[in-house]
């Protein structure tokens, strides 16, 4: 490992400002991503600046009904919330569904949403990656890609995101707020993340120097009644092979309202946005559930090795939406 230095930042401003003073700085919340990938050679920086001190670490009601989630709280704290239970029990189930007991205990919410994907071809510095050295191929589209993305990739990257939390966050219309040298900033958590296209390496809008400060979530009635549901190769600790974060209204027969995110099909968490029109003011039942999944899924182009992803999405999309319905009716 590189030697680095490291220095505690006992404000906002203050870390903003080291940050801003030498562009290899690093932010350390937990560590539980960065840390490694320091280990392997993936991240040299020059210095951490940590920001476990800072005071984000609380969870508020917002005047209008949500919750403002700072970006220091662990994803334990996160998922035994009673209000995030509540309100957006798809949430405390994606973050629970996420890492172990351990992880989570030193994992922070800020730090969850900039993890880097975990594609073998990523984390091994032997190999060409052109997320990591931007033009020297993507040898997971002709090589090992059987949990890599179906959706929004192209010949330039084929990763997938691995965050869970960020999946429910991203159905549920999160706003990511930030601090710069410039002042404050916000980003909705779908127009955080950018598309993979020519620039892989390109992962966040986030504007350089940037440290973010909290996610708001805002009301929505329909997320009380909603599941994480993560298909994972083994039930312990494991990414997943695909998930789903769906939040449903049905009254009187009727989808009212539907919010649906997956996870472990794209590059981000991709918000099922076909799906949800679909799913809109439609009778409830299999049929709808089935058309909904077909909408969004009619956009995947699957590598030779990965196909099976669209039929486990298809039927994970029928199965949580039938489960939340039948919920509904009790």
């Amino acid at each position: 490992m590189r030697e680095f230095g490291y220095q505690r930042a006992s404000d906002v401003a203050g870390a903003v400002a080291l940050l801003g003073a030498d562009p290899d700085t690093r932010f350390l919340g937990g560590g539980t991503n960065l840390v490694d990938l320091m280990k392997s050679g993936v991240e040299r920086p020059a210095r951490l600046v940590d920001i476990r001190e800072l005071p984000l670490d609380d969870i508020e009601s917002t005047p209008e009904g949500g919750l403002r989630i700072g970006a220091t709280v662990t994803n334990g704290d996160l998922a035994a919330h009673p209000e995030v239970r509540r309100r957006y029990p798809a949430l405390a189930q994606a973050v629970l569904a996420g890492a172990s007991g351990q992880l989570r205990n030193m994992a922070t919410v800020g730090g969850n949403l900039l993890q880097r994907t975990r594609c073998g071809y990523f984390t091994d510095v032997t190999k060409p990656c052109n997320k990591r050295v931007p033009g020297s191929g993507c040898p997971a589209v002709e090589g090992e890609h059987h949990n890599h993305a179906i959706l929004g990739a192209s010949d330039h990257c084929v990763a997938v995101h691995p965050s869970d939390m960020a999946v429910a966050l991203t159905a549920f219309d999160a706003v990511v707020r930030f601090e710069t040298p410039d002042g404050p900033g916000e980003l909705p958590l779908t127009d955080f993340y950018l598309p993979v296209g020519d620039t892989p390496h390109l992962e966040t809008a986030l504007p350089p120097g940037a440290l973010i400060t909290h996610v708001t979530l805002p009301p929505a009635p329909v997320a009380a009644n909603s599941r994480y549901r993560k298909v994972r190769e083994r039930a312990s600790y494991a990414f997943a092979l695909g998930s789903l974060a769906a939040a449903l209204d049905v009254r009187d027969g009727v989808v009212r309202d539907a919010r649906l995110a997956l996870g472990a099909v794209a590059s981000r968490p991709w918000r099922a946005v076909a799906a949800e029109r679909v799913l809109a003011g439609a009778p409830a039942g299999a049929a709808t559930y089935e058309a909904a999944a077909d909408a969004e899924l009619a956009a995947a182009r699957p590598l030779p090795h990965n196909g099976y992803k669209v039929d486990l999405i298809r039927n994970l999309v029928v199965a949580v939406l039938t489960e939340l319905a039948e919920e509904a009716a009790r």
